[in-house]
Parts: structure tokens; C-alpha cells; sequence
């Protein structure tokens, strides 16, 4: 009996993730190109690096949250940053305030985009590998 409780209890930690981060290269950096249909001109990207795991650089600060809905659902925790100003601040607002909203993701080839019911959308670009 016990042998059978182990080999369960091993065998759940083996779950594959079918999070976002199960979908894309753990390596791979996310440019984000546009919100809205409108070009997001300052730097922002947005990376997967494991399990549950949200980690980017805004315009003018560094990101993390945690994501574990399964794919193609998106949904972050609460967004923590580093608190630097910038001139850039304003499109870093957006660029937060817009990936807090977001509630489905598709991944095709070098784009990935997040979107909501209410038409909001993110599009990314994979800058590497």
C-alpha cells in the first residue's frame, strides 16, 4: 500500500505543465510590438522561463508574476516590479495595466498574443532564441 501511495505521489509531481510555459521555449524572449492595434514604440518583452513563471522588462522596469491557468488561458497573479522612473513610464502603465487584463494567449511560430473577451490585444514578437 505504501509503495502504491509513492509511486502516485511521484507520479503527480511528473505532470507536465500545460501552462503557457509548457508551449514555448523556456529561453525564448517575447518583444512586444503592439496593444491594441497600436505600435508600442518603447522596450518591453515578456519571457516563460518555467513552470508557472512570468518574468519581463517593462520600459523602464523589471517584471514577475505567476500564470498557471492551463494553455490557452492566461491569467497573472498580481504583477510586482521594480520601481524606477523613467521617461517611458506612461507606456510602462499601459504595457502593466494591459497584461493584467489579459485572459487568453496563442502561440504561432515567432508570434504570441494575448487577448480578452473585450478585444484587447497584445501582440509579441520572439526576439530569441
Amino acid at each position: 500500500m505504501i509503495r502504491i501511495v509513492i509511486f502516485l505521489l511521484a507520479l503527480s509531481a511528473c505532470q507536465a505543465d500545460e501552462s503557457i510555459s509548457g508551449f514555448v521555449e523556456p529561453e525564448a524572449d517575447w518583444k512586444l510590438i503592439s496593444i491594441a492595434g497600436e505600435n508600442f514604440n518603447a522596450n518591453g518583452t515578456i519571457s516563460f522561463p518555467e513552470k508557472g513563471c512570468v518574468i519581463g522588462r517593462a520600459p523602464c522596469n523589471q517584471f514577475q508574476a505567476e500564470q498557471s491557468a492551463p494553455y490557452p488561458w492566461f491569467e497573472l497573479g498580481p504583477i510586482m516590479s521594480t520601481k524606477r522612473a523613467c521617461p517611458d513610464l506612461a507606456a510602462e502603465n499601459l504595457m502593466l495595466q494591459s497584461l493584467a487584463k489579459m485572459t487568453i494567449s496563442e502561440v504561432s511560430g515567432d508570434a504570441l498574443i494575448l487577448s480578452n473577451d473585450a478585444g484587447l490585444e497584445m501582440l509579441f514578437q520572439r526576439t530569441r532564441p
